[in-house]
């Protein structure tokens, strides 16, 4: 524990010891005491715990040392405590977020270095850090290890991390603002050098901020670091804003344009539309199944999230497989969402369940040899759509007000539309 509660007394002389000149001084309620054999080598230890209390420097109450001396006493590279903050992370976290942080640390870790003397090709060196480092496996004791550890990388891999290991800066120049603008700036670009989206850049910065905030919780660092800097994510305007979907006619006319995509393409008919008409994710459209849906004769229908199932990569799954299943974005594991669903989804749903059936666990969407649905092959018939659709211009709404409003209104363009 910090605390300003701190006394430092004069030195006292002991005749009758070696040592024979003591220190002593208090941090909260404990006593602290070192005796010297030369006064003053005592005047001068106490000089330095007089101007760190002059400076208004916290003392922790378990070593009675100055904060910044405890620092340093725990200091580590910025690489072996990104090494200790992925590890620390993995267990809780989605194959999603584990990709992420693996990501953002890849990105940065290389930036925080003390010269660049002898580096490895930066591609060589993000695949020791993304694939090698800031990825787990099941060593041979069951344990969760890093994968250099438990499998044998190529020798550029083994010289890249063995560079960085040497290279890094210590935890404690996080303390310098410049330190951290540098990591923060390496936000802003994706690997080609172009500028990074904004959502991207935010995403990378909040793992910064959680690494340092655990910096903070391991007291290599006593305050965080980004409080220091005056930082503004760079703001892009090549990305699409979320809150504004296609008109009912377009959205309309990209779904039938699927349609006409052959046999795959009729069978994603219902997967876009879950994705417009019920603002599906993708990862959550994929594991809908069949129980999920309410599905009237007339009128509004409902649909029921629970899952999500996003395709990540094997090396991020708890199972080995590519597909994470877990629970819905931002809450519980076990919470479920409610989605009314209008009538035009609801036929999609009844003709794709007539004409499909659904795989063997209830899903309706499955890839093309079986499976689980792969986000190229959606992607791939969703560009073809996009070409056979879209004309030059393209054309949003925004759909705003309360939920009974809205759905009237809606309905009404939708049966505009047909």
């Amino acid at each position: 524990m910090l605390t300003y509660d701190v006394q430092i007394w004069a030195i006292r002389k002991r005749p009758d010891r070696s040592a024979a000149y003591q220190l002593r001084w208090r941090v909260g309620p404990r006593p602290f005491s070192k005796s010297y054999k030369i006064k003053a080598q005592a005047d001068g230890r106490r000089s330095e715990l007089l101007t760190a209390l002059r400076s208004r420097e916290q003392f922790d109450a378990k070593t009675g040392l100055p904060a910044s001396e405890v620092q340093a006493l725990n200091s580590s590279t910025w690489y072996a405590h990104t090494r200790a903050y992925a590890e620390m992370k993995w267990p809780g976290a989605s194959a999603k977020h584990r990709a992420s942080i693996a990501d953002t640390l890849a990105t940065i870790t290389p930036k925080l270095i003390n010269d660049n003397r002898g580096a490895p090709a930066p591609k060589v060196l993000r695949i020791a850090l993304y694939s090698w480092v800031y990825r787990f496996v099941l060593g041979n004791d069951g344990t969760l290890r890093p994968r250099l550890d438990v499998e044998e990388p190529p020798a550029d891999i083994v010289a890249a991390l063995a560079w960085i290991g040497r290279k890094s800066v210590d935890i404690t120049d996080l303390n310098t603002p410049a330190v951290v603008r540098a990591a923060l700036n390496a936000l802003k670009l994706k690997q080609d050098g172009t500028a990074a989206a904004e959502n991207t850049v935010n995403r990378k910065r909040t793992v910064f901020s959680n690494c340092l905030r655990y910096a903070v919780e391991r007291e290599l660092l006593t305050t965080l670091p980004l409080d220091k800097v005056d930082w503004i994510p760079p703001e892009t305007d090549d990305e699409i804003d979320f809150r504004f979907v296609p008109g009912p006619k377009l959205a309309k006319a990209l779904i039938d344009a699927v349609g006409e995509q052959g046999e795959r393409g009729r069978h994603l008919m219902a997967f876009f539309g879950c994705l417009y008409y019920a603002a599906n994710r993708p990862g959550e459209a994929a594991s809908l199944r069949e129980h999920d849906f309410t599905l009237p004769e007339e009128g509004w229908g409902e649909v029921l999230l629970s899952t999500s199932m996003p395709r990540v990569g094997s090396g991020w799954t708890d199972t080995g497989e590519s597909f994470d299943t877990h629970g819905l974005k931002k809450r519980g594991r076990k919470a479920t969402r409610p989605v009314p669903i209008p009538p035009v989804l609801v036929r999609l749903v009844r003709e794709h369940v007539k004409e499909f059936g659904t795989a063997e666990d209830g899903r309706l969407f499955r890839a093309a040899q079986g499976g689980h649905l792969l986000s190229k092959e959606y992607g791939d018939l969703w560009k073809a759509a996009r070409r056979a659709a879209l004309t030059d211009r393209f054309y949003a709404k925004a759909i705003h007000r309360n939920q009974q409003r809205a759905n009237e209104q809606i309905e009404r363009a939708l049966g505009a539309a047909d």
